[in-house]
Formats: C-alpha cells, structure tokens, sequence
C-alpha cells in the first residue's frame, strides 16, 4: 500500500470496542496507544482482530503540541 499520508504508525490491535454505528480501535505503538474510530462497517470490511497487525495513518492538518 502505498499512499500520501507521511504519518504512518505500525502496531498491533490492542483492543476493539464495536458498536452499532462507530468502532473504536485502540492500537498498541511500541508501548502507546493509539486510539481511532472507524465506521463499524470499516471495522467489518477490515475483519479486524485482535493482534492484528496494522498500520494508524494520520492525516491531519494540524498537529497540537503540548507542554505543562
């Protein structure tokens, strides 16, 4: 797969919170968690499971930085 979005995280499927419109994923990033929500037909399509592994694209126009 090749696409334009230069964000690109690999990790494993951690967790999967179905519900019936929206499916939050949360993947495990070398120790992070990364948490996305998909449409829960994306989620069916991708026939996501855990340990899968996958890759987080973050596409975004914006990216906030904090610091306390």
């Amino acid at each position: 797969m090749i696409i334009s979005a230069r964000n690109q995280l690999k990790g494993t499927v951690k967790e999967i919170k179905t519900g019936p419109v929206s499916t939050e994923v949360v993947i495990d990033v070398n120790g992070a968690e990364v948490v996305s929500s998909i449409t829960t037909g994306s989620a069916e399509s991708l026939n996501l499971s855990i340990g899968d592994e996958v890759v987080a694209i973050i596409k975004a126009s914006s990216i906030m930085v904090g610091k306390e």
